[in-house]
């Protein structure tokens, strides 16, 4: 079956992932879902040098020191930084990368580029912690921008998200091997979020980029967690595909 590597966005972490982790190992597929530097159960690890391109090398690692090939990588937000720059670098491990409710990033852009507004935003309650500015506190109500509304998930998820370094929002991503990196395939997973944005000549332009890799889910952002049995259905398809 298939490999996936499972790159979860800003504030969570590879947590983020485990009921369709579950699903799709129930499939019979293999699974990871790590944690970024400096987040979840790795925010112990946390400096003023980690950015984009720290993460970007935790999946590269990932990759070379599990050996992992032929792997559908996934992520999700700000995810999509990441998983864009590790295409890059590790073009002959990968199979498809799916943007799940993701940035699409080209060269030389940041996620401030590529989302404006929604993340300058969160920008506006950051704090500094020893030298390190941060953002997307749990603390403040994440259901704003995370659009999870069953309880249930709520009270499992909040506990879990922590703050997140600035630096890695606005760090440029640099492509050095963007030509073949685009000519693996693509896939999108888009929310409502991305759904409500989408105009008809830009949905057409995107199914031409992606040769009708594009599926949507009606939920909210966090799509993983409040619609789990969905999202892992149609990562199993782009397996199947």
């Amino acid at each position: 079956m298939a490999t996936y590597v499972l790159v979860h966005g800003g504030g969570h972490g590879g947590w983020c992932y485990q009921p369709v982790a579950r699903l799709l190992r129930a499939k019979g597929h293999e699974v990871y879902a790590p944690s970024l530097t400096g987040l979840a159960d790795r925010e112990h690890l946390l400096s003023a040098a980690v950015d984009l391109n720290t993460h970007i090398t935790d999946i590269v690692k990932l990759l070379q020191y599990e050996d992992l090939r032929e792997v559908i990588l996934v992520g999700h937000s700000y995810g999509g930084m990441v998983i864009t720059g590790v295409a890059d670098r590790a073009t002959d491990r990968i199979a498809n990368v799916v943007y799940l409710d993701a940035a699409y990033p080209m060269n030389g852009q940041s996620l401030v580029d590529v989302a404006g507004e929604v993340i300058l935003e969160a920008r506006e309650s950051a704090r500094m912690v020893d030298g390190i500015e941060m953002v997307l506190y749990p603390g403040e109500d994440p259901m704003e921008y995370y659009g999870v509304t069953e309880p249930e998930q709520i009270a499992w998820m909040k506990p879990k998200l922590t703050p997140h370094p600035w630096k890695c929002f606005e760090t440029k991503l640099v492509l050095g091997n963007e030509e073949a990196m685009r000519r693996i395939p693509q896939s999108f997973v888009l929310s409502n979020v991305q759904i409500e944005q989408l105009t008809d000549e830009m949905r057409e332009g995107l199914m031409a980029l992606c040769e009708g890799r594009v599926w949507e889910i009606a939920t909210g952002h966090d799509l993983m967690i409040s619609e789990p049995q969905k999202t892992a259905e149609v990562l199993h398809e782009v397996a199947q595909r």
